[in-house]
């Protein structure tokens, strides 16, 4: 009688150069050791379905040892005799299995990452685009195929946002949502655009909503009820007049002291910047709660990534803002609609308002047009240092004087500013 196969005596055969050999194993009927002529062996179960001969592969030896080509081969005779062909579900298996790693190739939220790490990441603004995208188009079509995106889809998904009041935001979507899709069909990924022929939602309008002094108190007192992490960011938006992603991604590191410090990275115009901070901004960060994380950042509630879901976060303090005025008034009140970028261009009219000269408003905004732009941003390289501070600490003042209901009574202090 034969003797059953044994790790040793597999690990001890030596193969034939001229042919591929099976070798049975007297312990279990039907199963093989195959040895091919280049040394490489391997399990199989040979068995009879429907009157046929029929092969099934167990494995590549020594991944799969002696005693374990025996347990899978009982298993798969165990099934042949409940009148299942293990061969036929392992072929249906693997391809079910090459579906999925298909489907999941083309997947919006695969490729939008893709685009993300080949594209967008050699982009200043990538990280912006990035994020928008997340927002609106994966968050919607992340788990479709690209290919059942049709133009109806981004109609709709455009409708959908400029029916919230995000005109712009749409507009700006239908831009990003072009470029991914025509890197795609660069990518011989689609065979069209969808979004091909797709004009702007509407014509953008140049705003020009600045908060009234009782819009900014409401403010202020709704960012202090909402407190973390919406109501500090909301209030440094407003105190220093920097860009909303700016203040967003704000970390402990660029912070020296009173001064906020912006390397060029984190500018939009790609300029490194300088934020002097006034009392009143460094209040508000030393009232924010902390959280670990590796980035040291100000606004966020995993330590770990930056606050996003501006919208929201907005609709947060409008929805409180619109309680408090009703509550001080004692009637309905229509607030305009608002946006974070109008802060900004709050803190700029609130300095013109105290006669701040524009060449100073403009180097604490980081702007390099206008008055700071052609031949005085390339030969005047005075930074403005002493006037910024003035500027803000002056603008952080009226804002004080706007909560106490004394901003009538503010002197303009543009003189004493030039």
């Amino acid at each position: 009688m034969a003797k059953a196969l044994t790790t040793k005596g597999v690990d001890a055969l030596k193969p034939d150069p001229t042919r591929r050999v099976e070798m049975p194993d007297p312990a279990l009927s039907g199963l093989y050791l195959v040895i091919q002529p280049s040394g490489a062996k391997s399990w199989a179960l040979r068995y009879r379905w429907a009157g046929k001969p029929a092969k099934l592969t167990l494995g590549r030896w020594p991944l799969i040892g002696v005693a374990d080509a025996r347990a899978a081969a009982s298993e798969a005779i165990d099934k042949i005799e409940r009148g299942q062909n293990p061969a036929a579900e392992k072929k249906a298996t693997k391809a079910a299995r090459l579906e999925a790693q298909l489907s999941e190739r083309d997947r919006v939220k695969t490729l939008i990452d893709q685009f993300d790490r080949r594209h967008l990441t050699t982009l200043k603004s990538g990280a912006t685009v990035k994020r928008e995208l997340d927002r609106h188009v994966v968050s919607e079509w992340g788990e479709r195929d690209i290919h059942e995106i049709a133009k109806r889809d981004v109609i709709d998904l455009l409708d959908t946002i400029a029916d919230s009041g995000r005109v712009v935001t749409a507009n700006r979507v239908r831009a990003y949502l072009n470029k991914f899709l025509n890197w795609c069909v660069e990518r011989d990924i689609l065979a069209l655009n969808p979004a091909m022929g797709i004009k702007p939602v509407a014509k953008e309008v140049s705003r020009d909503r600045v908060l009234t002094d009782d819009e900014i108190r409401w403010f202020w007192q709704a960012c202090e009820t909402i407190k973390q992490p919406w109501g500090p960011m909301g209030q440094l938006l407003l105190l220093t007049g920097q860009r909303l992603n700016e203040v967003a991604c704000m970390t402990e590191a660029e912070v020296a002291g009173s001064i906020w410090q912006l390397s060029a990275d984190r500018t939009k115009n790609g300029r490194a910047h300088d934020v002097p901070l006034s009392y009143a901004a460094q209040a508000v960060l030393d009232g924010i709660e902390h959280i670990e994380g590796d980035r040291g950042l100000y606004h966020t509630t995993t330590g770990k990534t930056p606050l996003s879901g501006f919208h929201k976060g907005r609709n947060h303090i409008a929805d409180q803002m619109q309680a408090i005025a009703e509550k001080e008034i004692g009637e309905a009140v229509k607030i305009p609609h608002w946006t974070f970028h109008d802060l900004r261009r709050t803190a700029a009219t609130g300095m013109a308002r105290l006669g701040i000269a524009v060449r100073v408003t403009e180097a604490v905004l980081n702007h390099v047009s206008g008055t700071g732009g052609g031949i005085v941003a390339v030969y005047q390289r005075h930074d403005y240092a002493d006037e910024k501070r003035r500027a803000l600490d002056a603008w952080a003042g009226f804002v004080a004087q706007v909560l106490d209901g004394k901003a009538e009574n503010v002197v303009r202090v543009g003189e004493a500013l030039r």
